[in-house]
């Protein structure tokens, strides 16, 4: 046997490898959605007997209309157009504003619609349901002793840089930073931004409100309302953020020792927070990002500018889920006893819109529900930290 052709068989034989190899990977594939089969779709039921859900489907049909009909939406393998989607939703709602039981909508989705179940954070679909809702401040348009929290809009020195044209490797990926001379370095962090005068002159101020803690939450939450000394409100928006990575401060309680996991809650944290003011300014700065605000005629919006419903609209992570989407959730909400306390968590499932996202849901096996306002809202999202199922609804082609 010659050297070459010893060589030559060697070669053919490691690329045969490496393209079984390759093959492998791509057949094992985990996409964040699987279709599943007609027979092992959910027990479909609304909570709420579909109030509120004709509003929340036209916010996502309104999106859809602003945009391209042509534009694609990826669900597991399969992607639809929006004209599909709006196809889909129109379809949807014609049949549920006759309120249908329970039988009937389980048997119409059967016949029309294909579902896809979430990976979730384990592979085998267990997502992490967490809640967020508008809160409501006081505040000023004039700083005084009482009002001494900036609500800070977009600065006009930061500057966001799509890195795709600088290699097809950075796809989809951008930096946000300012000019130093002639380098881009990156935006003052929440330190620098709440310790210090770095925004005067480059960013407006909305607004003043009492507490740092307050405006960390509101940042949380994305969106507020501000009843404001001269009698009147205004509606705070999430405009951006400083490009810093998200951090939670709830996680860092809970691995220094301060508050135990079950007790975890965003009441929780406010608690400690105020406990310890000689804590506060270390703890809400071990979250760099900071975030910035605009006026909105109405609110709250999600991130695709569209009103968001209470209990019916959902924050995902956009970047693997389609937005908008019908989505059917299951998981827990809670019973409040008359002294404003948690009494119990039952089992609920609900159809809901994928309309908003949000820093710290990265992931299949996280989603965040809009609660809306007032005290129940307060209590569900501070408190909701369940799992459940997460399952995409779209019509079935033509």
């Amino acid at each position: 046997m010659s050297n070459s052709f010893f060589y030559k068989n060697i070669a053919v034989i490691f690329l045969a490898a490496v393209l079984a190899l390759f093959l492998t990977g791509c057949a094992g594939k985990k996409y964040p959605l699987e279709k599943l089969s007609a027979s092992s779709y959910p027990a479909f039921a609304d909570d709420m007997l579909y109030d509120g859900l004709e509003q929340s489907i036209l916010q996502s049909i309104k999106y859809l209309k602003q945009i391209p009909s042509e534009n694609t939406f990826t669900f597991g393998k399969d992607a639809f157009t929006a004209s599909h989607m709006i196809m889909s939703f129109e379809y949807f709602l014609d049949f549920i504003l006759k309120k249908p039981p329970t039988k009937d909508l389980k048997s119409f989705i059967k016949s029309n619609y294909l579902v896809y179940s979430s990976i979730g954070h384990d592979k085998r679909g267990q997502v992490l349901f967490t809640g967020y809702y508008e809160p409501l401040l006081q505040g000023s348009l004039d700083q005084d002793a009482e009002y001494q929290v900036p609500v800070f809009t977009l600065p006009d020195d930061l500057i966001k840089i799509d890195l795709a044209p600088f290699s097809p490797k950075y796809e989809g990926e951008q930096i946000t930073g300012r000019l130093e001379g002639k380098t881009v370095v990156p935006y003052y962090d929440r330190n620098e931004i709440a310790n210090s005068e770095v925004l005067e002159g480059r960013a407006r101020k909305l607004a003043w409100i009492k507490d740092p803690v307050d405006l960390f939450f509101l940042q949380i939450q994305g969106s507020g309302k501000i009843y404001l000394d001269n009698g009147n409100t205004i509606n705070v928006h999430y405009n951006d953020t400083n490009g810093h990575p998200y951090r939670s401060i709830g996680k860092l309680l809970i691995d220094e020792g301060k508050i135990s996991r079950e007790e975890m809650s965003m009441q929780k944290i406010r608690e400690y927070l105020h406990s310890h003011p000689e804590e506060t300014e270390n703890i809400l700065n071990y979250n760099p990002s900071y975030v910035f605000f605009t006026i909105e005629e109405e609110g709250p919006l999600g991130c695709l500018n569209v009103k968001l419903t209470p209990g019916r609209s959902i924050a995902l992570d956009r970047r693997i889920f389609p937005l908008p989407a019908l989505v059917f959730i299951a998981t827990q909400k809670p019973f409040i006893n008359t002294d404003g306390q948690i009494s119990s968590w039952t089992n609920f499932g609900r159809f809901v819109l994928s309309q908003d996202t949000g820093g710290a849901i990265r992931g299949p096996g996280r989603a965040d529900l809009f609660w809306g306002s007032g005290s129940y809202a307060e209590i569900a999202a501070g408190y909701m930290q369940h799992p459940g199922r997460l399952y995409f609804l779209i019509l079935k082609p033509g």
